[in-house]
């Protein structure tokens, strides 16, 4: 079976959150839900987005909407953890861009790696319901590497 691979720029993340493992992400085998790391990315996208000054209806003029995902499950994370939430831009092109999620938690003083995600994102135009052109501001906060 071919496993999934995310790899991280070397340089380093656009940004980085912290998000708690509430109850209602944990599933009936006792840990972190597949599901839930979906939301948890979102979660971490919207700070970003937030911190930024926007959000995905409005970042520096875009409007964004996700076009795929793939999330790579490494270790278990349980209720009441904190994840350690890295996201760092890729692929950037005039319409698009992948946004990359190394996602770690502390146990017993040791980081364990708990998914890498990637999803990729497209600039888009509510109004006509069509893919647009990515603003250059958007493009130059995807591409700081110190923000």
């Amino acid at each position: 079976m071919s496993r999934v691979k995310i790899k991280f720029p070397a340089e380093k993340p656009l940004f980085e959150t912290k998000v708690s493992v509430r109850i209602s992400d944990i599933n009936y085998g006792n840990h972190l839900g597949n599901d839930s790391v979906l939301s948890i990315i979102h979660e971490a996208r919207m700070q970003m987005l937030r911190a930024w000054g926007g959000d995905e209806l409005n970042i520096t003029g875009n409007s964004l909407i996700m076009a795929d995902v793939m999330i790579a499950y490494k270790a278990e994370a349980f209720f009441g953890e904190i994840l350690d939430i890295a996201i760092y831009a890729d692929e950037i092109t005039d319409r698009s861009f992948d946004l990359l999620y190394r996602i770690k938690t502390m146990r017993n003083n040791v980081a364990v790696d708990v998914a890498h995600a990637k999803n990729g994102m497209i600039c888009f135009d509510y109004n006509t319901r069509r893919i647009a052109l990515a603003t250059d501001e958007l493009k130059t906060l995807l591409q700081k590497v110190d923000f």
